[in-house]
């Protein structure tokens, strides 16, 4: 079996479709995550993880980019959506986290690649940083897995760094990197802490030789896969919407680029995210 450990059929995205979305995956005997991005579609993933039992799971946090109102864009996936700015109401969060479908806290983190245009660039990151630590301590008080969201500025790897340093701030290490996309020091640094790093269907690119010599570097057991349905889909699906399903293609990448087999590559990562996320 396989476990998806990032993805999100609770998005307008599968609003059609989402049960058999799902149901396509667990036929295929992969588990899923699925992971929220503000509080309506943390709610959602609650209420679709109850439907499911054992296989679909729930994740819930707020994402930086809703933080303020802003239009944003995924080209790839011709993807567009105008996000509303939202408070951190932990509160809401709590219920939610109270809820036994509910195995980690994100996605959140820092994204300095989606800024809004009408305020000034540090006065944004240091509201993200505040939230992010919120979430971090409200992660601590459940004794949950954090799922960290990093995006930096275009042609750095600066949101990584900052990461980090809130990370050694509260001294927490609970959770995962996902969709890694930082440098293979600051990857052996997350891990030194006591992080994870997951990786998305980027890995299948073949221009993406940075991120294949990261796989490559990386202990196996420090390693999860994962979609980010609907979002980056893997080769040979690039530019369609991605689905749950997709991340054996994720999974067969590092087994290549590893020089080990598929069925380890299964075994070891899906063995690592029933321990992260105790399910």
């Amino acid at each position: 079996m396989l476990i998806d450990t990032h993805c999100h059929v609770n998005f307008s995205a599968y609003k059609d479709d989402y049960e058999q979305v799902i149901q396509n995956s667990l036929n295929e005997n992969i588990w899923l995550i699925n992971i929220g991005s503000q509080l309506s579609t943390s709610i959602r993933a609650v209420e679709i993880a109850s439907k499911y039992q054992p296989g679909v799971y729930a994740a819930v946090g707020l994402h930086p980019i809703h933080l303020n109102e802003m239009e944003v864009d995924e080209f790839e996936q011709d993807i567009h959506f105008k996000s509303r700015a939202e408070q951190f109401n932990i509160d809401e969060y709590k219920k939610l986290l109270n809820q036994p479908q509910t195995v980690g806290i994100g996605e959140m983190g820092l994204d300095y690649f989606h800024l809004p245009s009408d305020k000034k660039p540090e006065e944004v990151k240091e509201q993200q940083k505040e939230v992010f630590i919120n979430g971090i301590r409200l992660a601590q008080e459940y004794n949950k897995p954090i799922i960290i969201h990093t995006r930096p500025s275009k042609g750095t790897f600066d949101a990584y760094d900052d990461v980090m340093i809130i990370l050694d701030q509260v001294g927490y290490y609970n959770g995962v990197v996902h969709c890694y996309g930082g440098s293979l020091q600051q990857a052996q640094q997350f891990i030194e802490r006591g992080l994870l790093i997951s990786f998305t269907g980027i890995v299948t690119f073949k221009n993406a030789r940075d991120l294949h010599q990261i796989v490559k570097a990386l202990p196996l057991e420090k390693i999860m896969v994962e979609t980010d349905a609907p979002y980056l889909s893997p080769e040979p699906f690039r530019g369609q919407r991605n689905e749950p399903k997709y991340v054996k293609y994720v999974a067969e990448k590092i087994a290549e680029l590893k020089g080990v087999s598929y069925n380890q590559v299964a075994e070891v990562t899906t063995n690592t995210a029933r321990n992260l996320f105790k399910i």
